[in-house]
């Protein structure tokens, strides 16, 4: 099972980064939350005050991320996700950070057999070659009730409406550069009505599946 590559693509809200974490766990496969990156260039450009249209000085902040920051759990705020969604619909920042990406999964030593990857143009652009790509999706309204019990698990005051929901996956499908889209040959898992324990063993089977023969 060495190098295996799993990338995992989907909206906010439908489940796989939890899915990615199972996998991750269970196959012990080195995670990397793609969208973290996003979210950490974001928090460092406002605490800045470097405007998000300003690619130049995004880019320059882009050079300064170092992964043993994405623990922070500011991270998570919502609102942080917005600006994400914002900043990442920049060719330039989107292919510096890819680069990142890459690189991650080509330092892959034991106890890891492996890495596994949760974004939304993983299997599209950043790993198109992985040996594993799962598309997780959920119902609109689905996915906004559960952001929010995620928020208020973690003790954030924030609300992820519906209309917020629907706003980020019009920005993040539209870009023009890796816009959010299923991959030709990815499995679709909808988790609109599976417990996370039913997605989580859906996407062990199809790993399962993929992992050669000893």
């Amino acid at each position: 099972m060495s190098n295996v590559i799993v990338a995992i693509d989907g909206p906010a809200g439908a489940g796989k980064g939890t899915i990615a974490r199972h996998l991750a766990t269970y196959y012990r496969l080195k995670l990397l939350e793609t969208g973290l990156l996003y979210r950490l260039l974001g928090h460092k450009a406002n605490e800045e005050k470097a405007p998000l249209d300003n690619v130049p000085a995004l880019m320059q902040i882009a050079t300064t991320l170092d992964f043993k920051d994405l623990d922070n759990p500011i991270l998570r705020h919502e609102s942080v996700g917005n600006l994400a969604s914002q900043i990442g619909v920049f060719p330039e920042i989107r292919q510096f950070l890819t680069g990142a990406m890459r690189r991650f999964c080509q330092d892959i030593v034991p106890p890891y057999q492996g890495a596994i990857l949760d974004g939304r143009d993983i299997g599209t652009v950043v790993c198109p070659d992985a040996h594993l790509k799962l598309f997780i999706t959920a119902d609109a309204k689905v996915r906004s009730q559960r952001r929010n019990l995620e928020m208020t698990a973690n003790g954030f005051d924030e609300q992820t409406n519906l209309a917020k929901i629907n706003e980020r996956d019009q920005r993040d499908q539209n870009r023009a550069t890796a816009p959010l889209i299923m991959a030709d040959d990815a499995h679709l898992i909808d988790t609109t009505n599976l417990s996370i324990e039913q997605a989580c063993e859906i996407a062990s089977k199809l790993l399962e599946q993929t992992l050669p023969r000893t």
